[in-house]
């Protein structure tokens, strides 16, 4: 029996305009063929075991052939495989998806097209050029700006085109806007018309040039714009004045900064949703990731079977909260045999998350750190009390020490152990080194040591701003020559977004 081929439009290029369909097909594939212009985090929705091939095309450079990859499709389903043709923007708006289809019918193998949002209209829209509007423009034209180079002749009726629509959209038109800017003069379009040239558009990396139909090509060449980018022609272009959001710094203030984030992989996405809001590019560089402790859960396992003679537990992290429950299910218990245990929770963040267990903290601390702790609990502590600490393996030993010197019986049990990431971090290295990284984010100690046991050189740190989630974490990049150009006031991803826009 054949696979199944989904020929998927992945969008323009921000992963988030992909549609459900598109990433529930993407869940489920054997097999991803993608191209230049899909988001590296679009294919992180594929399972890992999933066979990931590149079939990207630059004006110039083609990877693989069209027919070739046509071929690969029909190859693979013919395995039994479901595979996803991940392409850029919309698979039949001059993604050649078609063609794809036409070979695949031509074998037999079923097939099914996931329209996508194409660049024609969302990149204007994110440059706040709407294709239409009812006072400007009733009608619009989507061209390709790169005609099939073995037709023999150009089938472009620029009699009809150039005056005949309000909007003219060209895509893939950058190299030939000479020749399409000289047609459209000749064939009746003022040179004066409104034009605008987007590139990397819907990306963090989008530029916008507003130029004329008859400066166009000249402000390209003289502003140095290169593919990918479309050309927009039309009236409509003067309302960017009004429209424009995505690249607005004053609602995206971060609009063309980029930001380093070094959270594990497993944490980061809310610190770069946050940015990304905000109009920032984010890199992501792990510079930690959380394994089982060195003991395999033997102390904290060993504290579960007793919890009944705790009189209370401290959670320092989120991290600490999720594994002290993985092990507490893992031991066919449940929150009712914490029933006797008050809970104190270093950290906002911490207490919303042992909401998700159902637990409220009886003790959140103003300040987010181990200090705060000991001065909320003053005044609620006895001498002789029991209490437990599921925390990670390597951690400060202010709390504890501070505990048992007040007259309590402190046990604590490692529930993970943070460690170096074994990411690649040659392409980070290379933009610190230009100073293309505007921003560095650490939320932890952990995260400090172990980016510059990545880097190798603290000093590459030394072109961008750095971001200190605490007093505690700036402390430590300062013992390794690192001066953090802010601290967070509240420890807290929140507060960490917050210092990072007062530079």
């Amino acid at each position: 029996m054949p696979g199944m081929v989904y020929l998927i439009g992945a969008g323009p290029g921000d992963y988030r305009l992909i549609t459900l369909k598109g990433r529930e097909c993407l869940e489920a594939a054997d097999v991803v063929v993608y191209d230049r212009l899909a988001d590296d985090r679009i294919l992180g929705w594929a399972p890992k075991d999933a066979e990931y091939i590149y079939v990207g095309k630059a004006s110039a450079n083609h990877t693989m052939k069209q027919e070739d990859i046509n071929q690969l499709l029909v190859d693979k389903a013919k395995e039994g495989k479901c595979v996803v043709r991940l392409k850029g923007g919309d698979p039949f708006v001059f993604g050649r998806g078609g063609e794809e289809g036409l070979l695949l019918r031509e074998n037999h193998i079923p097939f099914e097209i996931v329209p996508g949002v194409t660049s024609a209209i969302s990149v204007p829209a994110y440059a706040g050029i709407p294709v239409t509007h009812r006072a400007v423009a009733t009608s619009f034209a989507v061209i390709t700006g790169h005609e099939d180079p073995t037709k023999g002749g150009s089938n472009m009726r620029w009699d009809k085109l150039s005056t005949g629509v309000d909007t003219l959209v060209f895509l893939m038109g950058v190299s030939n806007l000479p020749k399409i800017t000289q047609k459209l003069i000749e064939n009746g379009r003022p040179a004066d018309t409104p034009a605008a040239v987007i590139r990397w558009g819907t990306k963090p990396e989008q530029r916008t040039l507003v130029t004329t139909v008859g400066t166009a090509a000249e402000d390209v060449k003289k502003n140095g714009i290169k593919p990918p980018a479309i050309f927009v022609v039309g009236d409509v272009v003067k309302l960017r004045e009004e429209l424009a959001w995505f690249d607005n710094e004053d609602q995206r203030p971060l609009f063309g900064k980029k930001v380093l984030v070094t959270r594990s992989r497993a944490q980061a996405s809310k610190l770069t949703k946050q940015l990304e809001n905000l109009g920032a590019s984010c890199v992501e560089l792990p510079a930690i990731r959380l394994v089982e402790p060195s003991d395999h859960y033997e102390a904290v396992d060993a504290a579960i079977s007793l919890l009944a003679s705790y009189d209370w537990l401290i959670f320092t992290s989120t991290n600490g909260v999720d594994r002290f429950f993985d092990r507490l299910f893992a031991a066919n218990k449940d929150t009712r045999d914490l029933a006797k245990a008050h809970v104190a929770a270093i950290g906002k963040a911490t207490a919303e998350r042992l909401k998700h267990y159902g637990i409220l903290a009886d003790i959140v601390p103003a300040e987010y750190r181990a200090e705060g702790v000991l001065a909320a609990l003053k005044g609620e502590l006895a001498p002789g009390e029991r209490i437990l600490i599921p925390r990670a393996q390597e951690a400060r030993e202010v709390l504890p020490e501070s505990l048992r010197e007040y007259g309590a019986i402190v046990d604590v049990a490692p529930v993970y152990e943070t460690v170096a990431s074994t990411e690649d971090p040659s392409n980070v290295k290379e933009q610190l080194a230009a100073g293309e990284i505007d921003y560095v984010t650490f939320t932890s100690s952990s995260t400090v040591k172990n980016l510059v046991k990545l880097i190798g050189d603290a000093s590459l740190l030394k072109n961008a701003k750095v971001v200190a989630i605490g007093p505690v974490t700036a402390k430590t990049c300062e013992s390794l020559g690192i001066t953090p150009a802010a601290v967070a006031e509240e420890y807290t991803i929140d507060g960490l977004v917050t210092a990072l826009r007062s530079i």
